[in-house]
């Protein structure tokens, strides 16, 4: 009986030396997992940087009223790429100058108004020229959509360059 309770023993300290070396086994899987998050967080700070270098640093300081000259890279058959000016008043500025940045640009062709929203920071517009600056009392000029004649004309002032 002796031998066997010495083995019993024998048998409880060996599983407990066994749950030691597993709990140890998990710490050791619990700080290589914080290891790998720590890289993954510094692997999505560059990605920042991404989103920083496409960034457009040349563009003016776009207000509505003004009138601006939008040049668009367009893709053709056969790889051919040309550009196409879209020439138009801006009746919105949307999202600040960050990376989801528009203008909304409105132009009469032969008596039908098109608009067209353009992200600022989209590589397919080349740059953005202004023409002209007039002056504007409201954030939003959804107004010159129904205005004709007289009451669809705004205010000139001198361009500062």
């Amino acid at each position: 009986m002796t031998e066997e309770i010495k083995t019993e023993n024998e048998v409880k300290e060996t599983t407990d030396t066994e749950q030691v070396a597993e709990s140890n086994e998990s710490v050791a899987v619990v700080e290589e997992t914080t290891v790998q998050e720590q890289e993954v967080v510094q692997e999505e700070s560059p990605e920042l940087g991404i989103i920083e270098a496409n960034l457009k640093t040349d563009l003016p300081e776009i207000k509505p009223g003004d009138t601006v000259k939008v040049y668009q890279v367009l893709k053709e058959k056969n790889n051919k790429e040309r550009i196409q000016i879209f020439e138009g008043q801006v009746l919105a500025v949307k999202h600040g100058k960050g990376i989801n940045g528009t203008i909304t640009v409105r132009k009469v062709v032969s008596g039908i108004g098109v608009e067209k929203i353009f992200p600022i920071h989209a590589p397919i517009i080349s740059k953005i020229e202004i023409v002209k600056r007039t002056k504007t009392r409201r954030a939003k000029l959804y107004y010159l959509r129904e205005a004709k004649g007289r009451k669809a004309r705004l205010k000139t002032v001198s361009m500062e360059k």
